[in-house]
């Protein structure tokens, strides 16, 4: 339940398993609610009193009213309001040479900047104003910025500079006996174990809140300390001290006067006893009727201080309880009041959680044409802010997060196309089946890469609907009670279904992938059998009839882990009848042949062993076979660093880059990086050092990976090497799944250059044709040796 933290922030976010079937929350907009709730005292309602003779000692009036106007609008949950007030106080203060008002303007910018989920923005704000405090000497504002910048780096997952920057601000704060700025630290710092999954840590920590809290005589800061305590209480499994611990705060919100803090407060109380209608503490209609009070407290708040977020969010979560009770068409007006609320709040973050709601909703009354618009209404919504919903550093991803919106209207869409005569609409249906997978999958990628590389490919592809006469590209979408498969083919598209749950497609996968790196055994040969017809049997008709020879499959979560072209119909290997390419989407590859005449091909690799790492000694060979083949220079051991390949790069215009080195792609960006001799190159760089040449006028034709390796089971390092070439700004990539045998991986990969000389073979016909040769060697017919090199991108 770590994940759960960063998703549910105080308890507002919470979302109760058996209403929506596992789906998660966004990080974004829980994040956003963590920091709103973190900071919300000590900024607007208790903050230190130095800090507000901060304020009144700005010199203009112009930045007093700005800095007042911005906190009414808080309070009233217009964030971008205040932003934008706020933002000119620090302008303001800026310009009359005034830095202690700056800061405290960016202080409370960044807290609007969170509340819009712009974690990055208010990071940036706050380490202005720390700097700026440095300047003036303001001890007890710049403790306040420190413990605000601790909250924020614990949202954007900068870990362990959140815990020192934190664990600072507690020992400075009681240095200074300011028991509410440690309240605040300890807060958030309970925040940052309770995320990580460290509840014995987080625990006492809260309990040090609640006491500094209390004894600043700041009853807001001690109950969100006790919220954030009893929701750690309860994902603990501790139900009866939850329980406990919830009858007080229940009192001692609902003793606090109207306000915004209030209705968020009571919204969390509500969640969390939702969240504990499953533990068997208690009989589950009387929690549910703790719930549904509380919620009814928090909607009466929010009309009352005429908080439309606020609003929005008690009436969603009030038709969710109301959907849990199969109570549709209760659920379904509160659905439809959240949603004008959202909309009045101008707030498409919350707008698309109703808009869920509905379709589930519609759906489950068998309207399932209406539930597909109304999916599609909250998918839209998701489209023009998935750009902030992506998690930069956090531990939950996107595909986590909101991915069950993208699989549910999917999944709707193709059963409703089985219900159709128009072949027209049953093709409509198809293709915005897919597209709204496409869509998850380039967010998926924006969230592992943390930039925009998605968004500038589709800005210069036009996809590849449009497929040649042999060529055939196969959409697997793994739903949790079968697997769709969407064959496009030159004269249109088609469908098939293998009746296998995405439970038991996922450990035939797992299974698959660990026998595979058994040299020793044929273990594999099951699992290759079983996933073979369950993947291409229901096509393989389709396929001959059409005379098909390359296959392009867009694989799905777990697919990305394992090499279909090792899976087998009890005669032969699938790349034995195929040339194969793997893509991340449709819409992110660029397919065009490469100019074979102007190839040319930068060399790098390392037979040594630096850094820890086992020599490749076959690499020489490898890289003095490609030199005979293609000329060039060849950077090997000390000459391969990084500074040599960006002056390389800067100098010439190479259309192949191969790199004959370690690589790991790992679940975290941070952490995937190719082997260098004199360090590690990471995915940034290698992005920044490919598109430097000063010649460049297109892209990389293809970068080569040869030794690089993924975890097995791990689904989300294979998304990092699934869109390797989109990060690098290439149009294809060769890259293995796994470090194959040295002597193997020399002769495949020299194969494969050897064969794409030939102007008439395709970059996914020389890598079938390497692959066969290997395998009809004796000393390298097991899989294992041959099928972990994946084409990927533009296959011609």
């Amino acid at each position: 339940s770590s994940k759960e933290y960063v998703e549910k922030g105080d308890g507002v976010m919470d979302v109760n398993a058996t209403t929506l079937n596992s789906t998660r929350d966004g990080h974004h907009w829980a994040t956003f609610w963590i920091a709103r709730m973190a900071l919300l005292s000590l900024l607007l309602a208790a903050s230190p009193m130095q800090i507000h003779a901060t304020e009144k000692r700005a010199s203009a009036a112009a930045p007093e009213t700005a800095m007042q106007a911005g906190t009414l609008s808080f309070r009233k949950g217009d964030f971008a309001q205040a932003l934008e007030h706020w933002t000119a106080a620090a302008n303001a203060y800026e310009a009359a040479g005034n830095r202690d008002g700056q800061a405290l303007a960016l202080m409370r910018g960044a807290e609007a900047d969170l509340s819009l989920g712009r974690s990055p923005n208010a990071l940036e704000k706050l380490q202005r104003a720390q700097a700026l405090v440095q300047l003036s000497g303001n001890a007890s504002l710049a403790l306040a910025i420190e413990s605000s910048l601790g909250n924020a780096y614990v949202l954007t997952g900068r870990e362990a500079d959140a815990e020192r920057v934190l664990r600072s601000s507690i020992d400075r704060a009681r240095q200074a006996r300011n028991a509410e700025t440690a309240a605040q630290a300890l807060n958030n710092l309970g925040n940052l174990f309770a995320m990580q999954g460290r509840l014995a840590d987080a625990r006492p920590v809260y309990r040090e809140a609640i006491d500094s809290a209390r004894t600043a005589d700041s009853k807001s800061l001690a109950i969100r300390a006790s919220n954030n305590l009893s929701r750690a209480l309860i994902d603990d499994g501790r139900y009866g001290d939850a329980i406990a611990l919830l009858a007080v705060l229940g009192e001692e919100l609902r003793a606090l006067p109207p306000s915004h803090e209030k209705a968020y407060g009571l919204i969390s109380l509500g969640r969390l006893h939702a969240r504990l209608m499953g533990s068997g503490i208690e009989p589950v209609n009387v929690l549910s009727l703790r719930a549904y009070a509380a919620l009814n407290d928090a909607l009466a708040v929010a009309d009352s201080i005429q908080d439309a977020r606020a609003r929005s969010y008690a009436l969603g979560y009030l038709g969710e309880l109301y959907e849990q009770g199969a109570r549709y068409d209760e659920a379904l007006q509160f659905a439809q009041r959240a949603i004008l609320a959202a909309q009045e709040a101008d707030a498409p973050e919350i707008l698309y959680r109703w808009q869920w709601q509905t379709g589930r909703l519609l759906k489950a009354q068998g309207k399932a044409e209406r539930a597909i618009l109304a999916y599609q209404h909250a998918v839209h919504t998701l489209r023009a802010v998935r750009q902030d919903l992506v998690a930069r550093g956090s531990r939950t991803t996107f595909r986590e997060s909101v991915g069950p919106v993208f699989f549910q209207l999917a999944d709707l869409l193709l059963a409703h196309s089985g219900t159709l005569s128009d072949p027209k609409q049953v093709t409509q249906h198809l293709v915005d089946a897919r597209s709204a997978v496409e869509v998850l999958k380039g967010a998926e990628l924006q969230d592992y890469f943390q930039d925009d590389c998605v968004t500038a490919l589709r800005a210069r592809t036009t996809g590849i609907d449009q497929l040649a006469s042999n060529t055939a590209a196969l959409y697997p979408i793994i739903l949790q009670d079968r697997l769709e498969l969407l064959l496009s083919m030159p004269d249109g598209m088609k469908r098939f279904t293998s009746p296998v749950s995405a439970e038991t497609l996922t450990e035939e996968i797992r299974a698959f992938r660990v026998r595979l790196e058994k040299r020793t055994t044929h273990q594999y040969f099951p699992h290759a059998r079983k996933l073979h017809d369950w993947l291409i049997g229901p096509i393989e008709a389709e396929l001959k009839k059409a005379g098909i020879d390359t296959l392009v499959i867009v694989p799905d979560g777990a697919l990305r882990t394992i090499p279909l072209g090792a899976l087998h119909d009890g005669k032969e290997f699938l790349v034995a009848r195929y040339a194969l390419a793997t893509t991340p989407g449709l819409t992110l590859t660029d397919p065009q042949p490469i100019q074979r005449e102007r190839v040319q091909v930068m060399l790098n690799g390392l037979t040594d062993a630096v850094q820890g790492f086992a020599p490749l000694p076959y690499v020489a060979e490898e890289l003095q076979t490609l030199h005979k083949l293609y000329g060039g220079k060849v950077r090997e051991n000390k000459q391969f660093t990084i500074a040599n390949m960006e002056k390389g790069l800067e100098e010439t215009p190479y259309s192949i880059v191969h790199i004959a080195s370690h690589g790991q792609f790992d679940s975290d960006i941070n952490k995937t990086f190719l082997l260098t001799y004199d360090g590690k190159l990471s995915m940034n760089k290698l992005e920044q050092i490919l598109g430097i040449s000063k010649f460049r006028t297109d892209a990389v034709e293809l970068l080569t990976l040869s030794a690089c390796q993924t975890a097995a089971g791990d689904d989300r390092a294979a998304l990092g090497l699934a869109g390797i070439a989109i990060k690098a700004g290439a149009r294809s990539a060769l890259a293995t799944l796994w470090t194959v045998n040295d002597p193997a991986s020399a002769q495949l990969v020299s194969d494969f250059y050897r064969e794409l000389q030939d102007p008439a073979i395709s970059k996914a016909k020389a890598l079938q044709q390497a692959q066969l040769a290997l395998l009809q060697d004796a000393r390298y017919r097991h899989p294992n040796y041959w099928s972990a090199f994946l084409l990927i991108g533009n296959w011609l």
